[in-house]
């Protein structure tokens, strides 16, 4: 995960999930699915920053609540980060 402060008040998301990481489009498109919905729970949380998600196999093994589990501990490593250093 890669994050960035932002002139925009509001959170941005980019996904980057290759193909060759994550084999079948069925998975690719679930982990894109769930980063989404993740991201929408946390915008206020993220406000202010550009967030870019690498998607790992790893993410494809796991079931939808490790996936959100795993962001959100993300998300708040990342809005910490960005805050208290004032970059990322």
């Amino acid at each position: 995960m890669l994050a960035r402060a932002s002139g925009c008040e509001c959170a941005r998301l980019g996904l980057a999930i290759p193909r060759k990481q994550i084999r079948r489009a069925v998975e690719r498109n679930r982990v894109k699915r769930l980063i989404r919905e993740s991201f929408r729970r946390h915008q206020d949380l993220l406000r202010g920053l550009d967030v870019v998600v690498i998607g790992r196999s790893e993410l494809a093994k796991k079931n939808t609540q490790g996936v959100f589990e795993c962001l959100e501990n993300h998300w708040r490593q990342v809005s910490e980060r960005c805050r208290t250093a004032g970059t990322c």
